[in-house]
């Protein structure tokens, strides 16, 4: 097997982390939906077997590493906690930051912890996603005088393809962010190069709906009214006067006009999976289980009221928690301590999806014959007739919302084509709820 076998199985969302082990013959191009994936640079694809190891949705992963659950018990071995949809934790907790929240997506969790991570000399550099030329990818940060530029969520595909090219020739520690493929794709590598749990003492996981095609992006920006090119977009812009959920997009035009756009105008956009990678549906880590510190959005309806958001904190190791922890002491966190069941249902769709409905895909590519991605046996359950028709219509949703961009790239006809199938989700989707309770 070889990085090709994956590709082709549209089991890969563009971690870039297996060009690290192609000895220069992979490298990362746009496809033609819109996504960052490996290509063949030079010599051939059984030269690329190495790389697979490290790949997130390796079927036939070593027997040590095979799982999240495998995984955090190398590297979060002195966890207190565990449980069985968050993973091995210390605690748990919802709340922002003071000093970031207004700038950041969320309550500013994540801009504090980088913040504090340098102030403190916890590591010496970040390696996040920063924004260059206009549009967004992931590159070295030293600083922390201008902190705040790092703060935004941006829903279009990166890579880790130049990350160990980096840190291999720069001097001291490093932290890095991701979604939890990528943090995955790391702690592999972690583990066949041991140095690098020195080098990189600290992930921060952000807890992700699912991994965009780049035109999510083009289809927003023609949504706020911008023709044409677009740059230095913003997919979380806060509305103090109203509910956390009710933000807005907003982009800069070939004329420096910034246009804006509820995001409401475009209708649910992750629960239905529009432009979602294929490989996000064989995912079943739905809180970044292998981060040292997870963060995300408190969708919950005792925060969801305050329209500068919250986020939820997830500790798994003693450093994230002691950040936390000094935080909270210095007054630059206003934290509540949550219970578990808090932290699940503040993320119950998400649940509900990746992991509940997760051995039903797996039935389903099984009788295709086409290759799947190791899973935890823990998480494979049966799921109901109803939901099992909501699963079929949210996968044809997925493929055709794609499918019609790059046939249609023009948001009204896009928004005509995918009428039909997304009033059949929304009619599975209530059929489904209604029996469900």
């Amino acid at each position: 097997m070889n990085i090709s076998d994956i590709v082709k199985s549209d089991l890969c969302t563009g971690c870039g982390v297996c060009t690290s082990e192609s000895t220069g013959r992979l490298e990362m191009q746009w496809d033609e939906n819109g996504f960052l994936l490996p290509v063949l640079k030079s010599g051939k694809w059984s030269d690329t077997y190495d790389a697979v190891k490290v790949c997130p949705f390796n079927p036939d992963p070593q027997l040590e590493v095979s799982d999240e659950d495998k995984l955090g018990s190398q590297f979060l071995a002195e966890a207190q906690k565990f449980d069985e949809k968050l993973g091995r934790y210390e605690n748990t907790y919802i709340g922002y930051s003071i000093d970031y929240r207004t700038d950041s997506s969320s309550g500013g969790i994540a801009t504090y912890v980088f913040s504090d991570l340098l102030k403190r000399k916890i590591v010496d550099h970040l390696f996040i996603v920063r924004e260059f030329d206009g549009s967004y990818e992931y590159g070295l940060y030293s600083g922390e005088y201008d902190i705040k530029q790092t703060s935004k969520t941006r829903y279009i595909p990166v890579t880790l393809e130049h990350c160990f090219t980096v840190i291999d020739n720069l001097e001291g520690t490093v932290a890095i962010s991701g979604v939890a493929c990528f943090l995955k794709a790391i702690r592999l590598k972690q583990f066949y190069h041991p140095h690098y749990k020195h080098k990189i003492p600290f992930l921060v996981g952000i807890i992700c709906g699912g991994w965009k095609s780049r035109f999510f992006s083009d289809f927003l920006a023609q949504g706020a009214g911008v023709s044409g090119k677009y740059h230095s977009q913003e997919y979380r812009i806060k509305d103090p006067n109203s509910l956390s959920s009710d933000y807005s997009f907003g982009a800069f035009d070939r004329d420096e006009n910034f246009k804006t756009m509820k995001m409401s105008k475009v209708g649910d956009m992750w629960g239905t999976g529009l432009f979602k990678s294929n490989a996000c549906d064989f995912c079943s880590d739905v809180t970044t289980e292998l981060a040292d510190i997870s963060l995300g959005d408190a969708w919950l309806p005792e925060y969801r009221s305050d329209g500068m958001g919250n986020s939820i904190v997830i500790t798994r190791s003693r450093l994230a928690e002691s950040i936390i922890q000094q935080g909270i002491l210095n007054q630059a966190l206003v934290i509540d301590s949550v219970t578990e069941d808090a932290i699940i249902r503040s993320q119950k769709p998400s649940f509900l999806h990746r992991q509940d409905a997760i051995n039903f895909r797996i039935r389903i590519r099984k009788l295709k014959r086409m290759m799947v991605p190791r899973i935890r046996d823990r998480v494979l359950t049966k799921i109901s007739l109803p939901y099992l028709t909501v699963q079929i219509q949210r996968m044809r949703v997925r493929k055709n919302s794609i499918k019609h961009w790059r046939r249609y790239p023009f948001f009204g006809k896009f928004k005509e084509k995918m009428s039909i199938d997304l009033k059949i989700l929304a009619l599975f989707t209530r059929v489904y709820h209604k029996l469900r309770s």
